[in-house]
């Protein structure tokens, strides 16, 4: 079991660490700070630093998966090619430094909170999502037209707002009577450990409040600006909205992030 310190704490940048295994699929650790692939959410990519100060490029992050193919709670840590002579010298029971590329993963954390304002601005059922560093899209369940400029004035107001972003859980039975919590037609919150994480926006008062296990900032100023691209009709009952960061000249960039 590797220990998911981001879950707590999406602000970690690096952390140390004692290999477990290496196998042909990665580097597993007994903890670490890299979010694995999952919820629609890229895997994180960075650096395990040797005692010797040697860097091993960490490509991607999967969980991992028994000999049956189901996930496991091992998070696999998988090297950029070409770096064979650095893992030959990598052993079990070795301690490393595992340092996220930050800047790629605090894009994700920026986006992944921008599809939960999303969420709130467009009250349907998502059937699905997928988080890069370079733009989000979530396929909404409906047959309404939507608008792109409206979308894009609507997740401006609500950065510009200031709303705090908060972690924390209810139990298995919480869930189960709340059903309507869960957005997502495709992707079912984890279930095992009794109790489920949540992400809510807004305190009390909330905006948005349902199962997440993804990275997101702590408060939706920190977003910046994020427009929304595209609009399009993917088949006759859904409809994709693409996410992009703003240019600098974007109109209300010097109000989000004055110089």
């Amino acid at each position: 079991m590797t220990q998911d310190l981001f879950r707590e704490n999406a602000y970690l940048k690096e952390c140390t660490a004692t290999v477990a295994a290496v196998g042909a699929h990665g580097i597993t650790l007994d903890r670490t700070v890299f979010y694995p692939l999952g919820g629609g959410q890229a895997g994180d990519a960075g650096l395990l630093v040797l005692g010797d100060g040697a860097e091993i490029a960490i490509a991607d992050t999967r969980k991992g998966k028994d000999e049956e193919g189901r996930a496991t709670s091992e998070i696999v840590h998988v090297p950029a090619p070409g770096q064979d002579a650095l893992l030959a010298r990598l052993e079990a029971g070795a301690t490393v430094t595992a340092r996220v590329d930050w800047d790629r993963r605090h894009k994700l954390m920026r986006f992944h909170t921008t599809t939960h304002l999303l969420c709130h601005l467009v009250p349907q059922l998502v059937n699905g999502c997928s988080i890069t560093p370079e733009y989000a899209r979530l396929d909404f369940n409906m047959t309404d037209p939507l608008d792109k400029e409206e979308l894009t004035a609507g997740i401006a107001r609500l950065v510009t707002a200031g709303l705090p972003v908060q972690v924390g859980s209810i139990t298995d039975e919480e869930l189960d009577a709340n059903p309507a919590l869960v957005k997502s037609m495709s992707v079912q919150p984890p279930r095992g450990t009794g109790r489920v994480r949540t992400i809510r926006i807004g305190g009390k008062e909330h905006i948005d409040f349902q199962p997440c296990g993804g990275t997101h900032v702590a408060n939706t100023a920190e977003i910046g600006p994020v427009v929304v691209t595209k609009i399009e009709k993917k088949s006759a009952t859904t409809r994709r909205v693409v996410l992009g960061f703003a240019s600098r000249n974007f109109p209300g960039n010097a109000e989000l992030h004055p110089s």
